[in-house]
């Protein structure tokens, strides 16, 4: 099946350990859908809670649609609804709440005609991980680079 980005989380990679990746549902209004399909969406800083057997996606940004007008009156960082099934919800809140996992929202995109987003269970890095895979992604960089040029 053909997938468009629509966004991506870059910083999710350089922050996060990916475990596991699912990919959910999203509730959304008329007028989001529409700045969706502008490009008019962030999911910087944004993170999924678990509250009431419900998952939600916070803190992510979608921009107010201009010609919307006057029905135009939701808050561009609202808390939107996620849709999986209830064993994937049993199965995510279960490693959320013992292990310290946390779940991250990694890209937005098109399937067919829906708005998906693909989660990744993930875990915390520290600062001497982080220096560590900045590294390994440098040496990789320089030993493509030296082959290329021998070629």
């Amino acid at each position: 099946m053909e997938e468009k980005i629509i966004c991506l989380n870059r910083s999710a990679s350089h922050e996060y350990f990916i475990l596991e990746r699912l990919e959910a549902g999203i509730v959304l209004e008329g007028a989001e859908v529409k700045s969706i399909r502008s490009g008019n969406c962030q999911l910087k800083d944004s993170f999924c809670v678990i509250e009431q057997g419900e998952l939600f996606i916070k803190n992510m940004h979608i921009a107010v649609y201009d010609k919307s007008g006057a029905f135009n009156t939701r808050d561009s960082r609202r808390s939107r609804k996620l849709l999986i099934h209830k064993k994937e919800m049993a199965k995510l809140y279960s490693k959320v709440t013992q292990k310290g996992l946390t779940l991250i929202p990694l890209k937005m995109y098109f399937k067919q005609a829906l708005i998906k987003v693909e989660l990744g269970l993930c875990q915390g890095k520290h600062t001497y991980d982080k220096k560590r895979s900045q590294m390994e992604k440098d040496l990789m960089r320089e030993k493509e680079r030296v082959i290329k040029n021998y070629k």
